[in-house]
């Protein structure tokens, strides 16, 4: 039996539609606060904030006063969430080593890793105040010892959310701006008369914020592109029922109006009970009203005959959060190559990811799991290459080999590289413009 979709999202084309439309706005306003900085900021932060204060950038006596409102129990909760990520991007960092090898006698080769000099971490929050974002963008490049962080992110509901003000300055931020969309991006990376630009961008946010990171990726470096929200929830009638496959996929609709959540299973049965239990949860669900357009207009129920085929179009989806709860949960495991992060078994869920338990959730959407895995530690680390030769045996030896594959490709100034170090250091004669000679000939 062929593959069976109970229900699909929005056609290929209507997306591309939305894409250029969604480019065409990034580029212009782009264009504005290059042309015009803080000036073009602050009327853009008006027109889509309604927020436009004397500065962005909170004073210190500033950040006291809103993470005073933090309650006690809400603080310890920010705190045990910020441990668990900096204990595993520690854990992580520690992998990553330095390396210096003798790969020849007298030849050595290493590289270190250095972290980026200065990062903008985006922290969405105009719909909802994600506390989390900070831990995941601020802590890690504390983490891997990174001079300079700032962080932005916009105002809730007309003021600066405590809760991520507060989660920023715990994970270690240098400079915290309330300003958020594009002309956080935009300010961030081009730089104005009163933000210092920096060298690399962090962090998910909208279809707009990833279009504009898209934008200026060269200009800047990013971590990759992390737009609206993606899952799949992939369930067999071993190991999931449809409140949990409902939940999950609803519990990711929810974060805005183009959050494509996906059910892939091999039960037509589950896959029935399951639309008819997002209809239940809909009707009683608070934020139903965003996650309904998210499931109404993105969501697909997919049917499989077989594991093996679950997989392939698993795959293919690249996912960003896949949630997998079946009797194969090890299998999925082993042989998934496209994808932001795992969900593995039904005691764990997508909202640990995104809140809690460690690991990064900021993660490749729009199929970038096929080329990139999600922000880690080592996104803030750069690893540069050095060489050494410390023999004259060594020097004379690869300009030998160096000359020659250089005339191979018809670059002399190249090979005279080359033979100026096999005339000084190897004592043999090599006319100029000419490769090196085998070692055995010039003996």
């Amino acid at each position: 039996m062929p593959i069976q979709h109970l229900k699909q999202g929005k056609p290929a084309g209507e997306l591309a539609e939305d894409d250029l439309k969604t480019r065409g706005i990034v580029q212009a306003i782009l264009t504005d606060i290059e042309t015009r900085g803080d000036a073009a900021v602050h009327e853009l932060s008006e027109k889509f904030d309604n927020y436009s204060p004397p500065s962005f950038r909170l004073g210190n006596s500033q950040i006291e006063a809103i993470t005073s409102k933090v309650s006690a129990r809400e603080m310890a909760d920010i705190r045990f969430a910020h441990d668990q990520v900096v204990n595993f991007a520690q854990a992580q960092r520690k992998s990553m080593l330095d390396i210096e090898v003798e790969t020849l006698p007298g030849v050595f080769l290493g590289h270190r890793n250095i972290p980026v000099q200065s990062v903008g971490c985006y922290i969405p929050g105009g719909k909802f105040p994600m506390v989390a974002s900070a831990h995941m963008s601020v802590a890690t490049a504390k983490v891997a010892q990174v001079p300079r962080i700032i962080a932005a992110t916009p105002p809730f509901k007309g003021e600066p959310n405590p809760g991520v003000i507060a989660a920023m300055k715990m994970g270690g931020a240098d400079e915290i701006y309330v300003l958020g969309g594009i002309q956080a991006i935009g300010a961030m990376a081009i730089g104005t008369e009163t933000i210092d630009p920096v060298h690399m961008l962090v962090g998910p946010g909208n279809a707009f914020v990833a279009e504009a990171k898209r934008q200026l990726y060269g200009r800047v470096g990013i971590d990759l592109f992390a737009g609206p929200t993606e899952t799949m929830v992939i369930a067999d009638n071993t190991a999931a029922d449809a409140e949990l496959c409902a939940t999950d996929l609803l519990g990711q609709a929810e974060h805005g109006y183009n959050s494509p959540c996906v059910l892939l299973t091999n039960s037509k049965q589950l896959a029935e009970n399951t639309l008819a239990e997002v209809d239940r949860i809909l009707d009683i669900l608070p934020t139903a009203g965003t996650a309904r357009v998210s499931w109404e207009t993105y969501g697909e129920v997919i049917v499989c005959d077989t594991y093996d085929e679950m997989l392939e179009v698993a795959n293919e989806f690249a996912s960003e959060h896949v949630q997998i709860m079946t009797c194969r949960d090890d299998w999925f495991l082993e042989n998934m190559h496209s994808y932001g992060a795992l969900f593995l078994g039904p005691r764990t869920n997508v909202a640990n990811g995104d809140k809690v338990i460690g690991t990064n959730h900021t993660l490749p959407t729009r199929k970038a799991g096929r080329y990139t895995g999600g922000l880690w530690v080592g996104k803030y680390i750069k690893t540069h290459s050095y060489q050494r030769v410390v023999t004259n045996e060594a020097a004379a030896m690869v300009g030998e080999y160096g000359s020659r594959l250089c005339m191979l490709e018809g670059f002399v100034g190249h090979a005279e590289q080359c033979n100026v170090r096999v005339r000084r250091y190897g004592g043999i004669n090599v006319p100029y413009g000419e490769g090196a000679p085998f070692r055995e000939t010039a003996e």
